[in-house]
């Protein structure tokens, strides 16, 4: 489904990803894992459109989408989770929700279906739906904020660190959501900075350091690598 090929990312004269290929097939999960700042938040915001790569090319299903806009990116069916949770504070929970679906804002009967299936998948946000979305804990808002992607109906899911600054308890229910969502056979691509649950729900890998991809393989076979320390850190 995304075929990322020789991906260059740049901030003004810092080069902050180099030639980075990448592949994820149709209702697989893998995982892109790596220390902080070695370029996994940038490659996925250039996935989503966010970021205008320097060079290389981005394929969706064999369609080069590279440097499409992100909201031409949603309309192809690529959703993105932010890891700074960002929900409309002012805003209710449904109305958050609604939001999610602003390219299928026509189709009433849809959104209104499709909002009562987030609220299946996810019961504390109905029991939340008319409270404003800046007042729920972390752990409702990155609920809230995966709700929402899902509200697009995507074909593809970016998730940036989704357990970042969570209690392990909300961190367990995150993660089995999202196993969840892939038996329900939603492609999807993870960044995350516990590697031990990101291994443990997907089906391949990618270690990230200093921009450039380290190594690559089933998620078995990083999970047993005796150097995984050495391939986030460079030792």
């Amino acid at each position: 489904m995304l075929d990322v090929a020789a991906l260059e990312l740049r901030y003004g004269a810092i080069r902050a990803v180099r030639d980075v290929s990448l592949t994820v097939g149709e209702g697989e999960l893998v995982a892109l894992l790596g220390a902080n700042g070695a370029g996994k938040s940038s490659t996925l915001r250039a996935i989503a459109g966010a970021h205008k790569p320097a060079s290389g090319t981005i394929r969706l299903n064999g369609e080069n989408v590279t440097n499409q806009s992100p909201e031409r990116m949603v309309r192809n069916g690529v959703a993105m989770v932010p890891e700074t949770r960002d929900v409309f504070p002012d805003l209710t929970v449904a109305e958050n929700l609604r939001l999610g679906a602003f390219t299928r804002r026509s189709d009433e009967a849809g959104v209104d279906e499709d909002t009562q299936r987030m609220f299946r998948l996810f019961p504390i946000l109905s029991e939340r739906a008319e409270q404003a979305g800046g007042t729920l804990s972390g752990g409702e808002q990155q609920m809230l904020v995966i709700a929402r992607a899902l509200m697009s109906r995507p074909r593809l899911l970016l998730l940036d660190e989704p357990s970042l600054g969570l209690a392990p308890t909300i961190v367990g229910r995150i993660f089995d959501m999202i196993a969840e969502l892939k038996s329900g056979g939603l492609t999807m691509l993870l960044v995350e900075q516990n590697a031990a649950k990101a291994l443990a729900v997907a089906d391949r890998a990618y270690v990230m350091r200093s921009g450039e991809i380290a190594a690559e393989g089933t998620a078995a076979d990083i999970a047993a690598a005796s150097d995984l320390k050495a391939l986030y850190l460079g030792g």
